[in-house]
């Protein structure tokens, strides 16, 4: 049995296992199995891979996308320059694994997108693993973009700066910070949701619920909306493509 599955800390939100479950049977793979594994910290993955020796892959979520770096064998090129690792490949070289990082929320993102014409600036929300891929698509079209945090350094701006005159000038928002996450609903960035209009687009990554708040107030203010449901399957994808192509 060829064993993959996804870490993280809380994982009673994702969709993964059931994906790739539903994959692995369309493709009559049924010497495959997926699994959640919540690890209390990252300093348990080694020890974790080593007890698994059926593992062939593995999907990376919050907050692990980052830290999990110094713990690989391998990074992928795109991945390195990203600073953050959403998919591990596990290779049986003899008597030993060796785990090589990759992004594939890259490739995720850019290709949720095909197709809408681009802005010339954005926002960005949150500063971990997932925005990190983000924004190094932006840079490659070419859209500026402001990080806002909680807690910003350097050039990130905090959400008590984000005016409408902003918003006005920032057609595209991006959340990338689990707020709004079932269980926890009913939370919402604090933002001045007032500015919007149907100029707007708005793309959270999260996915469960269908709709969060964020995306309800720029939906009522008549703007494009998205989800990270697609995002999400596309990266997934990708990860299958990594996990069974020998030439990754």
């Amino acid at each position: 049995m060829r064993q993959f599955g996804l870490i993280g800390k809380t994982l009673g939100h994702s969709f993964s296992q059931r994906y790739f479950e539903e994959k692995f049977a369309a493709l009559g793979r049924f010497d495959c199995h997926y699994a959640l594994y919540e690890l209390p910290e990252i300093g348990c993955f080694r020890e974790f891979v080593a007890s698994t020796p059926n593992l062939r892959g593995l999907n990376v979520t919050i907050p692990y996308k980052q830290s999990i770096m110094p713990l690989l064998d391998e990074i992928d090129a795109e991945a390195e320059a990203v600073g953050a690792v959403n998919t591990v490949k596990v290779l049986h070289e003899r008597d030993r694994q060796r785990l090589v990082g990759y992004n594939t929320d890259v490739e995720g993102f850019r290709r949720s997108l095909a197709g809408q014409p681009l802005p010339s600036r954005a926002l960005v929300f949150g500063t971990g693993g997932a925005a990190a891929a983000i924004t190094h698509v932006l840079k490659q079209w070419g859209v500026e973009y402001k990080m806002v945090s909680r807690h910003p350094l350097d050039a990130m701006i905090g959400y008590d700066e984000v005016t409408g005159a902003m918003l006005k000038e920032c057609p595209w928002l991006i959340n990338c910070t689990p707020v709004g996450m079932w269980p926890d609903v009913e939370e919402c960035l604090p933002l001045p949701y007032e500015a919007l209009t149907e100029r707007h687009f708005l793309y959270d990554l999260v996915y469960n619920p269908e709709e969060t708040l964020f995306l309800q107030q720029g939906g009522k203010r008549g703007a494009r909306v998205q989800n990270g449901l697609r995002m999400l399957q596309l990266q997934a994808d990708a990860a299958w493509e990594i996990w069974n192509l020998s030439r990754r």
